[in-house]
């Protein structure tokens, strides 16, 4: 029994140090890269910051109660002006912020509502897309670094091998292979960060689509005793 045990504990320490050698190698894999993997690490942590940054404020904006546009239909056809403003002001996403602008301009002409419930959409838009165009520039200026990396690294190898006399294409292929990391990095940081700005551009999207619907809605509800 007391063998059994060594023996677990043996196959546990082999391998934890596989696993401890495997990160290593991976870390000194990366390093061979060259001095262009430093701007490509830091390319990798500001797509990440700005992921998580523009995630954060694009799903607080998508927010929204689903009764909100039903509350103020019924404020508004019942002549409660105070409470849909109040409701909307104390609402704290980028549909309310659009409609305490409309209930603010109920009296004058709709074109003039619609106006000013246009600009503040815009508005929070801008608000929302903020920072989200850096994430396109990664993704498309990343393997450009990868790529810039390896021309490099394969230059100054092969002027390396051009004074050795018949270098062995092991030798050859090694040097490539580790050359060929930048590249394989700058890809998937591009892939990375293009993925990321298309979910966010999406989840935007789907709130503007809310925001184009309530202020339609909104518009109905205030032509409503005139038809």
């Amino acid at each position: 029994m007391f063998d059994i045990f060594l023996q677990v504990d043996s196959a546990a320490a082999v391998n934890a140090a596989a696993g401890t050698a495997k990160v290593e190698s991976v870390w000194s894999l990366l390093t061979k890269g060259g001095p262009l993997m430093i701007p490509l690490g830091i390319l990798f942590a500001l797509a990440v910051y700005f992921f998580i940054e523009r995630l954060l404020v694009v799903r607080k904006a998508s927010k929204m109660d689903e009764n909100f546009m039903s509350i103020i239909r019924d404020h508004i056809t019942s002549g409660n002006i105070t409470a849909a403003r109040s409701l909307a002001k104390n609402t704290n996403n980028p549909v309310a912020r659009m409609i305490d602008k409309g209930i603010q301009r109920i009296g004058k002409p709709i074109d003039a509502i619609e106006n000013s419930m246009g600009i503040v959409g815009k508005l929070e838009m801008y608000k929302m897309e903020k920072n989200l165009a850096i994430l396109q520039v990664i993704a498309r200026i990343a393997p450009l670094f990868g790529f810039v990396g390896t021309i490099v690294g394969l230059v100054i190898l092969l002027k390396e091998f051009a004074t050795i006399s018949n270098p062995s294409i092991s030798q050859i292929a090694d040097a490539m292979y580790i050359k060929l990391i930048t590249s394989a990095t700058g890809l998937i940081i591009g892939m990375l960060a293009y993925l990321g700005y298309s979910y966010l551009d999406s989840q935007i999207n789907r709130t503007a689509n809310r925001m184009e619907a309530a202020s339609s809605e909104f518009i109905d509800v205030l032509q409503e005793p005139t038809r």
